[in-house]
């Protein structure tokens, strides 16, 4: 299960009206999304062919890793078709009885891969399809061996520069703040995958940062990536910024503008020199992961 997005530019209306709760955006911010998608690659959409990638390259995995059990890999998406309950209906009338679900995304939140798990659950249990999921898998040693390799990497464009000298900004999609008072596990998790990255690659220059927070007249967590980013430059913390966005598995929107051009613009104007770790995308690694969450959750069945 993943997100979504729009195959084109004339379905964003109806995107954006679905991940408003049906009700449509107004002229500007229907105008505002067309311009970020048309800014990062003239109009194309990377998630949507992201996602299918890893789909594919899932199903392949498992099926090379466990030749004894033939894996089908159906994809459901939030806020654009397939939907989420499309998915789960085509595994039904492809005569399945038994189903995993995974969210392409290693944190749990109630507000996020809890919502997924939730749609799928519903259709599931009214179609009679025996369907358990995968809520979370931040610390597995191979999502973490990816994400250092791609820090220590990336570290190593800010040619001259010592390693306690960047300033690493571990970055995550913002959820309203109430899912502190609910206890709920997202910030915990992506703590702790960050401090694992961390202690992996001997980091001691490191934070928390959050992004892409929604605008909808309520609190959400932060600090946000772009006020981090006045922070360092006003308080002369480091003029070397490398983001990783851990909280996200592929290149999309929040990404490719949100961090490759917002992100880049204030820095830029800012005097700092910055630069992001590579998405996840289809590396064999984090397919290991997927590979391995998905078969262990067979064998609790």
């Amino acid at each position: 299960m993943s997100y979504g997005t729009p195959e084109s530019l004339d379905q964003i209306e109806a995107y954006y009206t679905h991940i408003r709760r049906g009700h449509p955006p107004t002229p500007e911010q229907l105008q505002n999304l067309k311009d970020r998608y048309e800014a990062i690659v003239g109009g194309f959409f990377p998630l949507r062919e992201n996602t299918n990638k890893q789909v594919q390259a899932l199903e392949e995995r498992l099926n090379e890793k466990y030749p004894d059990t033939a894996f089908i890999c159906y994809q459901g998406l939030k806020h654009a078709a397939p939907f989420i309950e499309d998915g789960v209906e085509q595994m039904v009338r492809d005569g399945l009885q038994e189903a995993v679900g995974v969210v392409l995304a290693p944190h749990y939140s109630v507000m996020s891969v809890g919502g997924y798990i939730k749609r799928a659950e519903e259709k599931a249990k009214e179609l009679g399809l025996q369907m358990t999921f995968v809520r979370s898998y931040q610390l597995h040693p191979k999502l973490i061996e990816a994400l250092t390799e791609r820090v220590e990497e990336s570290l190593a464009k800010f040619e001259g520069v010592g390693k306690d000298q960047v300033r690493v900004i571990f970055t995550a999609h913002s959820l309203p703040e109430k899912i502190l008072e609910m206890r709920d596990p997202y910030p915990e998790q992506l703590l702790e995958t960050a401090k694992a990255i961390a202690e992996r690659a001997g980091l001691t220059n490191w934070q928390m940062g959050w992004q892409s927070a929604g605008q909808t007249g309520v609190p959400w967590l932060g600090p946000d990536i772009l006020d981090i980013l006045q922070t360092i430059k006003q308080e002369k913390q480091a003029e070397n910024v490398l983001v990783c966005p851990i909280g996200f598995v592929s290149d999309h929107l929040e990404i490719l503008y949100d961090l490759d051009i917002e992100a880049q613009q204030t820095a830029r104007e800012l005097g700092l020199h910055l630069e992001r770790t590579p998405s996840l995308n289809t590396d064999p690694l984090y397919m290991e992961v997927l590979s391995d969450v998905v078969y262990a959750q067979t064998e609790r069945d």
